[in-house]
């Protein structure tokens, strides 16, 4: 990755569990590095930015109003991410994984492909691809821990999307579900408050 903005700096990172954070479409690292001082202290986080200029923001790969894809640009933006994991998950206890809107749908691609890399995955007012050539690359031995967060009423993400996330997630997941009325397509701090609990639950135990 070409941009990454970390929570901590170098010397304190070695030894600390490690929270990517993925963004959404249209937008930059910014927006995931506001959430820095709401997650917990023992996390050394790290926001990247997306590969792809979209607009005056970034994102991991093209999507329309439908959050139609090309599975080529999907494993090529997973492949990307897994790289920059890769090279430096040997200084961490363990990878976590978070993700805002197009941000959720690449942390919960990551995650199909690699079922056994991540303890925990937080998805916030995002979604999980509908994509037949993942769901054939699929194999979970067990339910790996997920957290969903979102607003009932988010008009971002359309009713089919969210059916078919809500029904992906139940299946293959052990989910932790929570709504926010009037959150909107955002973040808030008490969503903040909930995922903070579960990555300690889940990564510190």
């Amino acid at each position: 990755m070409e941009t990454v903005v970390w929570s901590k700096p170098q010397e304190e990172r070695p030894g600390t569990p490690l929270l990517v954070m993925m963004h959404g479409y249209g937008t930059d690292e910014s927006r995931m590095v506001n959430l820095f001082d709401y997650l917990p202290a023992e996390f050394t986080c790290a926001a990247l930015r997306a590969p792809m200029p979209i607009a005056e923001g970034y994102g991991w790969f093209l999507l329309d109003y439908f959050l139609t894809n090309d599975f080529a640009d999907v494993i090529t933006a997973a492949n990307s991410v897994f790289s920059w994991i890769d090279s430096v998950r040997s200084l961490h206890t363990s990878v976590s994984l978070l993700g805002y809107s197009q941000g959720m749908a690449m942390a919960s691609t990551l995650l199909r492909l690699r079922p056994r890399g991540f303890p925990a995955v937080v998805g916030l007012s995002g979604f999980v691809l509908d994509n037949d050539l993942l769901a054939l690359s699929e194999s979970f031995d067990e339910r790996p821990p997920f957290f969903w967060g979102r607003d009932k009423a988010d008009l971002v993400i359309n009713g089919d999307a969210t059916a078919y996330t809500e029904e992906w997630l139940n299946t293959h997941t052990r989910l932790t579900a929570r709504t926010y009325p009037g959150m909107g397509h955002a973040m808030s701090k008490q969503e903040m408050v909930d995922v903070s609990a579960f990555l300690r639950h889940y990564v510190l135990g």
